[in-house]
């Protein structure tokens, strides 16, 4: 025999315990009242809110994670309370369920005692939120309760499905049944062949514009009203309505197309036998009559053509009950024995006699491999009685075999096979297993994102089905309830013939119960029952159906419209107004000339159909082709994003698929993001990464969360170096090798590096290595892992575990790779290894985790027969329950570990054990099965008898894992925040999983103020929400007031978060309430909401999307997504290994969370950017040209004569003016894709909605009204004065004449507009606005010799005059000309942040700066180079100021500065700022410097701390930079301390207006800053030439020297106003001139 140290267990068989914690079974108190407390019934924790009514808040990880622990224990602890009470008032009524299961079936009370048997060790942890089993209410059997979120019973009718048995006379009509149920085929496209149309058009025609446009389109088919081609003008409006339906039928067939790939997945059912709840005939009489659907009797082609394919791939149902039968009797070979009669053990616990042999223990490791044997179709070699449902007496067909079919084939009530690894297709009930124990496994990660298993268990009553002839010979019926959205909860009832003929029932909860989208695991193969299919299934309730997003800016396009109808309906009402005042009057050019041209001899009439007729001839001024150009444009959007491969995810090989073209916009406004944790946040893969024994630290590495914390800290930390980490880890492996053998080590899997630790245990004299020896051993063994070998017979130590909880299968695979291997486990023994031993231990109990007890306990007999409890769980719960002699010292440097550990965003247990006496486990162990089989409270009941048992414990040490984020989501979620996007996470988890997520993304940090919300009534939900907001209130002031644009979040100064779990968050989300908890969570810098349901999550995105009217995005991974992903205004899907209801269901889908910035921050500004440039153009241009035709009706009696020949007016929109606008629309770029990477709070433009405006869409419509003013009266004046004689001797006084004239300016005019507009000129743009403004000039030579009388030969006329080319030159200056100069002076004294970088990238060295290469390196004098200082002097954290109004109004004169309640800064003028002199830094050689204004910056810093964009400050031609030694060369957005930047001025310096773009007006006209400056606020300042370039010496110096030794990446830009805003600007002397051989180039 070999010998193993045990370590520090103890030295007797007893172990240290506490005699007064200690009682023997006599002393055990009666289970009843007693166990709760006296005390009044509270509705939520009183101590939780302070006596100013103030809810209290937490900080630090460890500390928030604690109050969570305490919060949970008094929630449960009121619930069972009042559950208690319930129960006991209401015995005397009703019967117990459970107890008529018993009497029916006379079974006893050990047999229902789930809880306490050895199969029972896998039961939930986190995720059984919402779950009650049948047997632990009371009520009838016929009427049984449901929960549900919402606390009411589901909605529907109760359905019973049958087996083998005939149909109740009230469910059938002349044999057929009467209840029709849902086909399993599912559909998440919108539209079918049959719909497609109408429900399009109808969609379409929500657009106002549409309906407009069909207006127009009939009333142009009547002659009357002066239409030449009605077929003509239908054209737009059929292309616009085609290409719309093109584009959507493509992203709906692409929806279709993986409906259809589901839909024919293979699936396996039981055929040769009669489901008697279907039809013999399902089809509808209109089918019969056509011949559609499927046969009756007749295999469809398309499982036919499945079959086909399986036979020749041969494949085939093999069936073989031997070997599980096999595994059935080993398990009976070594029965585990009774323990209670064992004797006494009496020897010294320094040894352990160790199985004799590892080849035991290998076989031993493949016992959970070999069990999971398949059935055989053989006859079940069983007595021919009544077993169950099975009834041998019932004459069986012996026709009934296992047959192939399709999933959209499966129907209610048909009987399935399921074997390892493959989908479940419809919600089932499971009626056996090949486990022993009536076991499944299942992966929800299609539902939840998650990859750990979760135990299913086979009913009682038909676990022993193991073939055709059983189910053959099977009778029953399931009483169940109607389909529901609830993921967590189901009810029903299994109705069956005992042996005497009375009926025998047995409840059937959602632990029977396998959900669609689930994948089986470890399971080699169950027997189940479909009960809900299709649209009736959990997974496609909770998806709903597919809606139909429209983007805001197309809603806002509606008052567009209406406004630009109205001011048709003006300009048409006017037309026939005065055509009817003019045709009154006498002596008029009509009586001479135009006698008997009217319409109607009646002037009412005939003002009538010039009204009419006006609407037709000013119709373009409700741009049709802006529609079409939209969808081109939104097309081409979508393609660029697909083809972008910086969203390209190589594992999964796929990159972000918009699925959903016409919202692109909405992606540059979104103001919230909803996301979930689970798989979307994270990997679900936990790494063991330090420990803590006796307490000293083992384990190496920084984790992201710790590296965010150090860095918020100010702590200068780095990155593991990963050769560094390699290095330790060989290092680690080569000791442990050396020293023992461990034969399943996996050196690619270990991630606890220390190889200290290695050395601790390969050193036999070291005092540690017991302790540590001891602490893994507990990990080996305490816990409910199973171990599965992939391949036995190749590789038969290399072995992987499989748990529920990833924690589990993380501390069980550390313990393996340290030397501790798990090997394998049954109801008889725990096989494991100790540094190269091996030992078995006998099972004795397993006192189950769950979110009540906060741990988990093994009961285990070692080697030598002694009993040892391990236990495991929350610090706070471990050390509640400590021996009192445990060593002070020891536990406070462990719970100070644990801190650590915890703050750094890692997840923590406490490892404990307990040496117990057979006398003490023998009296527990009665006490403990009769609380399993308690009929009142069992729950409360198996916890008191816990307590009993888990005290006096000795602690080992404490475990740390990373719940590993997927790559990027830290600095993901600080861009999203530095951007104004607030972050809400959406998770089903449990309360302590949540916050330490939330930690370890850097979504809370250790200096928040946490306020958790936990409470189970609605009175306690009010009370905590309103504490909150008076907690609040307390600190940052009142909330904002009604009259805000919407609620804009915290302050700068903020730092508060909120926790709720999702039963709180029912109430919270009543009506009642909701008002409250949108105001407490908008105020909030982090939102975290636990324990949610589905329904939930899309009723959260509802309320803030609705009572807050801002944008919003949800983002997930699971079918427990869906419902938030299409409730949210665009919702992004991940991909998954096995793919994803969420990406299915999605608008956009993408492989991991990190690309949602750049989704966001380039493609979605970009898009927004974009789309509102192109709208406010579009309406532009078509004012110019339809109000210029408005003027020349003053000249022709207002009877609606076409100024423009016909062919003008239909080229306008179509040729000569679409192009360059969609240009401007598909590929305009304000800045570059990787500065807007570099700067996310560009991003703020859009959630504030300032680029598409009401303002700015009448700034421009004026513009338009000012340029066809030009258009119309320049031209006019010139030809009006005077007859220009032409070269061919005809004048120039003809209308057509005139109005090509005008035709050319106004397309020069429009055409030469939008390139002013644009801000990326490339070769396209280019081309296209010169082609475009070419072609007018061609088509008037090519009309004019193709058209005839009166236009022919107006080229001839027109082109060889010098009025014709000078008049189409000056009405286009000062057409155009206003706005160019009002944009270039905006730009120069007033330039929005995007403008200051954008000069920045183009003439500055922004580009060597972010690292970009340049496309040409041209060498030219004179050229300036811009470097940066950042300047200390700034005014100080908290310093305020206002502004006077004078400045805004100064500010406020560019016409096209749109900004609603975005205020721009201080302007002043050159004249002013000569007056001012800077004192600080004077110049060497006394010259003056140019003005100086304060900054904002745009530097990175913590999402608590307000940020907002800053400008960059550009040279000017002749300054010149000093040169000084010591001068770094700014190649890097990264400088350290010792870098120094110079920040060169031009003549007139400027600021962005963008700076304030946290400020709005109040009531005294003034502003109050909403967004308090961060504490570093650098000011970026002109050196002389002979100065040195060094930081300005003031107070703030040491915060900017501070700063730029973070290591800030972005500490070169400047921060906030200097001192007070509004202050006098600052001065130094000014340079000389430069000498540099960068090139310079002005970007406006």
């Amino acid at each position: 025999m070999q010998h193993v140290d045990l370590g520090p267990l103890g030295e007797d068989g007893a172990g240290p315990s506490t005699p007064t914690r200690h009682a023997p079974p006599s002393s055990f108190p009666t289970y009843g009242h007693s166990y709760f407390d006296d005390s009044e019934d509270e509705a939520y924790d009183h101590s939780a809110i302070d006596p100013e009514l103030r809810l209290r808040t937490t900080r630090t990880a460890h500390s928030v994670i604690a109050e969570s622990f305490r919060s949970d224990a008094l929630k449960e602890k009121r619930k069972r309370r009042r559950l208690f009470s319930g129960l006991s008032m209401s015995r005397k009524g009703t019967r117990r369920v459970r107890g008529s299961l018993r009497r029916a079936s006379g079974k006893s009370d050990d047999e229902h005692a789930v809880p306490g048997s050895p199969g029972a060790s896998a039961a939930g942890h986190d995720d059984d939120a919402g779950r009650s089993e049948l047997g632990d209410v009371e009520g009838e059997t016929k009427a049984m309760p449901v929960e549900v979120d919402d606390g009411k019973a589901p909605a529907g009718k109760r359905r019973q499905v049958f087996v083998n048995m005939a149909l109740p006379a009230s469910l059938q009509t002349a044999g057929e049944p009467t209840v029709r149920y849902v086909r399993n085929k599912v559909r998440t496209s919108k539209y079918t062949v049959f719909t497609f149309v109408p429900k399009n058009l109808f969609e379409q025609f929500r657009r106002a514009a549409n309906i407009y446009f069909l207006i127009l389109v009939v009333l142009q088919v009547f002659s009357i009203f002066g239409a030449t081609t009605p077929q003509i003008a239908m054209l737009p409006l059929v292309a616009i309505l085609g290409m719309t339906a093109i584009k959507d039928a493509i992203e709906d067939w692409r929806r279709a197309k993986l409906d259809e790939e589901v839909n024919t997945s293979a699936a396996t059912k039981l055929g040769g036998w009669k489901n008697v709840n279907q039809p013999t005939d399902p089809r509808t009489w209109l089918e019969k009559l056509f011949r559609l659907g499927p046969v009756p009797g007749k295999t469809s082609r398309g499982v036919r053509k499945l079959r086909e394919t399986e036979a020749r791939a041969g494949k085939q149902i093999v069936i073989d009950r031997k070997q599980a039968q096999a595994d059935a009797q080993e398990e009976m070979v070594a029965p585990p024995p009774t323990h209670l009669d064992a004797p006494q053990m009496d020897f010294g616990m320094e040894t352990i006699h160790s199985v004799a042999g590892s080849e035991n223990a290998s076989d031993a490791g493949d016992l959970r491999h070999r069990r999971y044997s398949m059935t055989s179709t053989a006859p079940s070699m069983r007595s021919k009685g009544t077993q169950g449902v099975i009834d041998w007496s019932r004459t069986g067909a012996g026709t009934a075999q296992w047959e192939r079919t399709l999933w959209k084939k499966l129907e209610v009530g048909d009987l399935v096979l399921l074997r390892d690894n493959e989908q479940v297709p419809a919600d089932i009930i499971v009626l056996s297993t090949s486990d022993p124990d009536s076991l499944c496994f299942v992966e929800t990660k299609n539902l939840d994102g998650e990859t750990n298993l979760k135990p299913r268990r086979a009913l009682k009553a038909t676990a022993s089905i193991s073939s055709e002839e059983d189910l053959e010979h099977a009778t029953f019926y399931v009483d169940s309830e109607p389909p529901h959205a609830n993921l967590y909860n189901y009810n029903g009832v299994l109705r069956y013939a005992g042996d005497k003929d009375e009926e025998k029932v047995e409840a059937i909860t959602i632990n029977e119960l396998l959900l669609r989208g689930c994948t089986l695991r470890n399971t080699k193969w169950i027997i189940g029952m479909v009960v809900f299919t299709g649209g009736d299934t959990k997974i496609m309730l909770n998806g709903g159906d597919t809606p139909s997003k429209r983007s805001k800016i197309e809603k806002e396009t509606n008052f567009n419209v209406i406004m630009n109808f109205i001011i048709l309906v003006v300009l048409c009402l006017t037309t026939g107004l005065l055509h009817g005042y003019y045709r009154s009057l006498d002596n008029t050019s009509y009586t001479s000339y135009e006698e008997g041209s009217e319409a109607s001899s009646n002037i009412y009439l005939d003002s009538l159909i010039i009204f009419v007729s006006s609407l037709i001839v000013f119709q373009n001024i409700v741009p049709i082709s802006l529609y079409i150009t939209i969808e081109i444009v939104k097309t081409i959007q979508a393609y660029f994003i697909f083809q972008d491969v910086e969203m390209y995810y190589e594992p999964y090989d796929t990159p972000c698929v918009p699925k959903t073209w016409n919202i692109s916009d909405d992606l540059g406004q979104i103001e919230y993001v909803f996301s979930d944790k689970t798989g979307t946040l994270t990997q679900n893969v936990m790494e063991f990464k330090k420990c803590s024994i006796q307490g000293r630290v083992f384990g190496q590495g920084m984790t992201e969360a710790m590296l965010g914390a150090a860095k918020r800290e100010g702590k200068q930390v780095e990155a593991d170096d990963p050769e560094e980490m390699e290095e330790a880890k060989q290092d680690m492996v080569a000791t442990m090798m050396r020293a023992f053998k461990n034969r399943y080590l996996q050196p690619d899997k270990l991630t606890l590096i220390a190889p200290d630790l290695a050395k601790t245990l390969a050193d036999t004299s070291d005092p540690l290595r017991p302790h540590a020896v001891s602490f893994f051993r507990a990990l080996a063994i305490c816990h409910s892992v199973l171990s599965d070998k992939p391949e036995p017979e190749e590789q038969p130590f290399v072995i992987d575990y499989k748990a529920e909880s990833p924690d589990e299968a993380a501390l069980v695979a550390a313990a393996r790779d340290v030397g501790f291997p798990f090997v394998a486990r049954n109801t008889s023994r725990i096989d494991i290894e100790v540094l190269g031993a091996t030992e078995r231990w006998t099972p004795l109990r397993v006192l189950e985790f769950n979110s009540t007890r906060k741990r988990m306990s093994v009961i285990a007999r070692d080697p030598n027969g002694r009993i040892v409890l391990f236990c495991k769980g929350a610090d706070s719960v471990i050390y509640e329950r400590l021996a009192p002699d445990n060593d002070e010292a020891l536990k406070e440097a462990t719970l100070k570990d644990l801190e650590t550990f915890a703050n750094g965003g890692l997840r923590t247990l406490c490892i404990s054990y307990r040496n117990l006496g057979e006398d003490e486990f023998f009296n527990w162990a009665r006490v403990y099965d009769a609380a399993c089989a308690a009929q009142v409270d069992r729950e409360a009941e198996i916890e008191k008898a816990c307590e009993f048992i888990e005290h006096s414990l000795t602690i080992l040490g404490a475990t740390a894992l990373e719940d590993k984020l997927q790559e990027g989501v830290p600095d993901a979620i600080a861009m999203l925040h530095k951007a104004g996007i607030k972050l809400w996470i959406l998770t089903g988890d449990k309360l302590q999983t949540a916050i330490e997520i939330g930690y370890s993304c850097n979504l809370l940090t250790n200096d928040m103020e946490v306020m958790i919300i936990s409470t189970d009534t609605e009175d306690g939900a009010r009370a905590q929400i309103e504490a909150g907001l008076n907690k609040i209130a307390s600190v940052l002031g009142p909330p904002p007031t009604k009259g805000a644009r919407k609620i804009e979040g915290a302050a700068p100064q903020a730092t508060f978060a909120v926790v709720i779990d999702g039963e709180s968050l029912r109430y919270a989300l009543q009506p009642s309430l909701k008002q409250l908890f949108l105001a407490l969570g908008t105020q909030c810098a982090a939102v975290i909401c636990c324990r949610v349901s589905p329904a939930q999550k899309a009723q959260t995105v509802k309320l803030v999307k609705e009572g807050c009217n801002a944008m919003t995005l949800s983002i997930g991974d699971g079918a427990n997504d869906v419902a938030m992903i299409q409730e949210a205004n665009v919702g992004v899907g991940l991909y998954g290994l096995e793919g994803s209801q969420a990406a299915m269901s999605a608008d956009y889908a993408f492989g991991q969370f990190r690309f949602l910035t750049r989704l966001l921050f380039v493609h979605g500004r970009w898009s927004y950017v974009r789309v509102a440039d192109m709208h406010a153009n579009f309406f532009y241009k078509n004012v110019v040209w339809t109000l210029s035709m408005f003027w020349f009706f003053i000249y022709n009696s207002f009877d609606a004569t076409y100024l423009y020949e016909y062919t003008f007016i239909l080229l306008y929109n179509t040729l000569f003016t679409s192009l360059p606008v969609g240009i401007l629309g598909a590929f305009e770029q304000d800045t570059n894709a990787v500065a807007s990477m570099a700067f996310p709070q560009l991003y703020r433009r859009g959630v504030l909605g300032l680029d598409y405006t009401r303002k700015r869409f009448w700034l421009y419509m004026f513009d338009g009204l000012y340029q066809s003013v030009i258009i119309f009266f320049i031209p006019l004046l010139v030809y009006w004065d005077g007859t220009t004689w032409s070269s061919t001797g005809r004048d120039t006084n003809e209308l057509y004449d005139l109005s090509s004239t005008m035709a050319a300016a106004g397309v020069f005019a429009a055409n030469f507009y939008i390139g002013i507009n644009s801000r990326y000129w490339t070769v396209i743009n280019t081309v296209v606005i010169s082609v475009s403004i070419l072609l007018v000039f061609l088509w008037i030579p090519i009309y004019s010799a193709l058209a005839s009388f009166p236009y022919s030969d107006v080229v001839a006329v027109i082109y060889p005059t010098f009025n014709f080319w000078a008049t189409v030159a000056i009405t286009v200056f000062f057409a155009v000309g206003p706005r160019w100069i009002v944009s270039s002076a905006r730009q120069s004294y007033a330039p929005r942040d995007k403008d200051i970088i954008r000069e920045a990238w183009v003439a500055g060295d922004l580009k060597d700066q972010l690292g970009i290469a340049h496309r040409k390196r041209r060498k030219r004098p004179h050229a300036p180079s811009t470097t940066l200082i950042p300047d200390a002097e700034a005014f100080p954290a908290g310093a305020t100021g206002a502004m006077t109004p004078t400045y805004a109004t100064q500010a406020s004169r560019f016409a096209d500065d749109e900004r609603g309640a975005y205020v721009p800064a201080a302007l002043h003028s050159p004249q002013g700022a000569r007056a001012a002199r800077h004192s600080a830094t004077p110049a060497s050689d006394g010259a003056r410097s140019p003005r100086q204004e304060p900054y904002t910056d745009v530097s990175p810093a913590p999402h608590s701390t307000a940020t907002m964009p800053v400008p960059l400050r550009l040279p000017g031609r002749h300054e010149r930079p000093t040169q000084d030694p010591a001068m770094v060369e700014l190649d890097t957005l990264k400088p350290g301390p010792r870098h120094a930047y110079a920040a060169p001025s031009p003549s007139l310096a400027y600021v962005s207006p963008s700076a304030l773009d946290g400020f709005e007006h109040d009531a005294t006209n003034s502003l109050s800053p909403a967004l308090v400056p961060p504490p570093r606020a650098p000011v970026f300042r002109h050196t002389s030439s002979t100065a040195p370039l060094i930081p300005l010496e003031s107070s703030g110096s040491a915060d900017a020297a501070a700063a730029a030794a973070e290591g800030d990446p972005f500490a070169w830009v400047a921060r906030g106003p200097a001192k007070q805003l509004g202050a006098a600007p600052d001065f130094s002397a000014a340079g000389e001139g430069w000498d540099d051989q960068r090139p310079y180039r002005s970007a406006i």
